[in-house]
Formats: structure tokens, C-alpha cells, sequence
């Protein structure tokens, strides 16, 4: 049998306030009492039981973090950040996975919500739940953090990366080299992608370089599926449309483009230049190494985990964006003078 918080204060003269006093650390104890306590804890092998703690203190010490996907290493890499910064605020994690889909996103929140987390941490909202006004619905019953998401609902807190500013970054870098038919790819259901599609096209009308049918939409792109969706959905433009660089709107998506150059005979960066985004450990893994716009992946979570604690604390709300910064590996070079 497990043994209780009534065990220890049995084998060790005191009372279950002591016990629990020690374990908490919320009420001062006479050294010689604390030690003897600890003691019993460790020959009893007692774990504390969170969910009656959290009762007495009518609150509730988890988190609850909402992701869109488990097969982009993006928002494993975001999700190490949150966990870092809570497990230092004595906070644990809740993790729901929605998969890409908006009723399965809404069920997540519900069902955290349900289980009394203290908040909730939604990563790359999907932009469905924000056009049909759900999150609205939210907003007065649960603090909230956004992750790099950009739709304008008051009371929640935001951390972002200035994904326009990368975007033209990562532009400006094709542009130097002397690309002109530059390819955009994205995907479907996500701020972040329609922020960089519209940077795209700002900056491309402006060099007046702008084509529709250079941008790209591969559908889902954080699935098992997204590099080899992208990569055939990419083969016939590529070749059609004389292209001598890709914008990626991830790195799955930066992958799938070096993917289809290979398959139909043209070298990376000889032929092709390709820009991933976000810097997952993906991109320095493939080969040719994949240049990408970095995206503070592990600070988005920590900047999200400390502010959702601050609005727990203090009611209030606050907008963190960071900077992208371009890291430059072996897709990107001049643009080649024989695809004309």
C-alpha cells in the first residue's frame, strides 16, 4: 500500500499540519522536527498527493499547453521551453496535441479547462477558432498565451517572432544574390504562414517580381506527410516556372523543396537556392545542411510560460516579439546565369 500523509505523522509523533508544512514549506518547522519528518518521508517512500494540496489551496499548479502537432520538431523544441521556465515557478505541464484540426483544438481547450488548469498555453492557434470567435468565448473564463499567433483578441497575452521581418530577411538574401523568380510555399490554417505569404508579396510587387503562381500551397504542414507533399507538389513549378530559389514557410516545408530539386536532376544551392524557417534540429541534420530563419524556439516557450504565470498572478496582459535572425548553412548561393 502507498503510504499517506497520516502514515508519516504517525511514525513521526506530529501532526498532519506539520507533515505538511515540511513538505510545503509554507510555515515555518523546528529544524530538528523538519529533519525527523524527512526522514520518515524517505523510509516510507511518501509522494505527496498534488490534487488534494491543490484543493487546500484552491488552486491548481498545472498548465495546460495546447500544440497543433507532435511531428514538427518546432513545437517540441517550444514545448521544452514552456516546461523549463514552469518546472522553475513549481508548475507542471498538461500537454493536448489538436491535430491540425479546429474541433479538435476547441475539444483540447474544453477538456483542459475541465480539469482545472490554471492556464493555457495555445501554440500556432488555428485560424478557424479565431475567425468563428471561440477564443472570444474563452478569454473571460481562462487566462490564455498565444504563441506566434497575430488575430487581435483583448486579454490574452502574445509572444511572437516578427515573422514579416524575417520574411524579408530571408528575401533580401535571395535578392542579393541576384534571384528574381523566387518560389513562396506554405501551408494551410496558420497566422504565421499568412504573414510571410503577404511579406512575400509586399516585397516582390515592390521589386515588381511579383507572380500568383509562384506561391504555393501544400496543404497541411506539420503532418508526416508535409516533406513529401511539398516536395511533389514543387517538382512541376520548379521546372515550369524556371525557379531559382524557394521561400519555405518551415523547415518540413525547406526539406520537401530541397527534396524536389534532387528528384528532378537540379543541384542545391548550383541550380536552387532554398530558406527554410524556424531552425529545427532538422535543418542542420539533412544534407545539404539547410539555410533557415531562426525562430527562438526555446525563448517563444519560456517568454509564453513566464507571461501566462504573470497573468495568473496579476490579471495582466502583454505582447513579447522577437527577432529572427538568418542562419546561413549550404542551400543558398548566387543565382545560376544558365536557367533562363
Amino acid at each position: 500500500m502507498k503510504a499517506t500523509i497520516i502514515d508519516v505523522a504517525q511514525k513521526a509523533g506530529v501532526s498532519v499540519a506539520t507533515v505538511s508544512r515540511v513538505v510545503n514549506g509554507n510555515y515555518p518547522v523546528k529544524e530538528e522536527t523538519k529533519k525527523r519528518v524527512r526522514l520518515v518521508i524517505e523510509e516510507l517512500q511518501y509522494v505527496p498527493n498534488i490534487q488534494a494540496r491543490e484543493l487546500n489551496m484552491q488552486r491548481s499548479s498545472t498548465i495546460g499547453v495546447v500544440v497543433p502537432s507532435l511531428y514538427n520538431m518546432f513545437f517540441a523544441e517550444v514545448i521544452d521551453g514552456i516546461e523549463e521556465q514552469l518546472r522553475s515557478d513549481s508548475y507542471s505541464l498538461l500537454l493536448c496535441c489538436a491535430k491540425n484540426d479546429p474541433k479538435q483544438e476547441a475539444k483540447c481547450i474544453t477538456d483542459l479547462m475541465s480539469r482545472n488548469v490554471s492556464g493555457i498555453i495555445v501554440i500556432s492557434p488555428n485560424t478557424e477558432n479565431i475567425e468563428t470567435n471561440f477564443y472570444d468565448r474563452i478569454v473571460p473564463m481562462q487566462p490564455l498565451v498565444f504563441i506566434n499567433s497575430y488575430a487581435k483578441i483583448s486579454n490574452i497575452s502574445y509572444v511572437a517572432n516578427d515573422e514579416d521581418q524575417g520574411t524579408r530577411l530571408a528575401l533580401q538574401k535571395f535578392l542579393d544574390y541576384g534571384h528574381e523568380r523566387i518560389l513562396f510555399v506554405r501551408g494551410v490554417n496558420s497566422d504565421s504562414y499568412t504573414i510571410k505569404e503577404q511579406a512575400y508579396i509586399d516585397v516582390m510587387k515592390q521589386r515588381g517580381l511579383f507572380h500568383e503562381e509562384y506561391m504555393i500551397n501544400i496543404g497541411e504542414g506539420n503532418s508526416t506527410s508535409t516533406v513529401d507533399n511539398t516536395m511533389l507538389k514543387l517538382m512541376e513549378p520548379i521546372q515550369e516556372l524556371k525557379a531559382t530559389a524557394i521561400l519555405a514557410s518551415n523547415d518540413l516545408m525547406g526539406v520537401g523543396a530541397v527534396n524536389a530539386c534532387k528528384k528532378i536532376g537540379l543541384s542545391v544551392p548550383g541550380d536552387v537556392s532554398v530558406i527554410g524557417y524556424d531552425n529545427i534540429s532538422l535543418s542542420h541534420i539533412v544534407e545539404p545542411k539547410l539555410s533557415t530563419m531562426d525562430q527562438n524556439m526555446k525563448e517563444l516557450g519560456g517568454n509564453a510560460a513566464g507571461l501566462l504565470i504573470e497573468k495568473i498572478k496579476t490579471g495582466k496582459n502583454k505582447k513579447i516579439v522577437l527577432t529572427n535572425i538568418f542562419i546561413e548553412r549550404d542551400t543558398t548561393g548566387p543565382a545560376p546565369k544558365n536557367r533562363k
